[in-house]
């Protein structure tokens, strides 16, 4: 077993330790999103005048209007800039 054969070693401990780590990542992820929806229901409960975050907020119409450049052509066709 040559070096190339312990860095491969090596290599393969590395990643399944990375591998593990990485369950625990997404498992704690998901417990976090978990509690998460329960605080919020109770916070809903206990609070149902509290505005919810899953319902659209009433926006104020855009303040710009996109206009394009094909409707502000002069319509007296082919006249040069000045």
């Amino acid at each position: 077993m040559g070096v190339i054969g312990l860095i491969a070693l090596g290599s393969w401990f590395k990643a399944r330790r990375l591998a593990r780590r990485f369950e625990q990542l997404t498992q704690q992820y998901w417990e976090l999103r978990y509690q998460h929806g329960e605080l919020r229901a109770t916070v809903r409960r206990l609070d149902p005048e509290a505005p919810r975050d899953d319902e659209p907020a009433a926006t104020a119409p855009p303040a710009q209007v996109f206009i394009p450049l094909a409707s502000l052509k002069r319509s007296g066709g082919g006249e040069a800039a000045e």
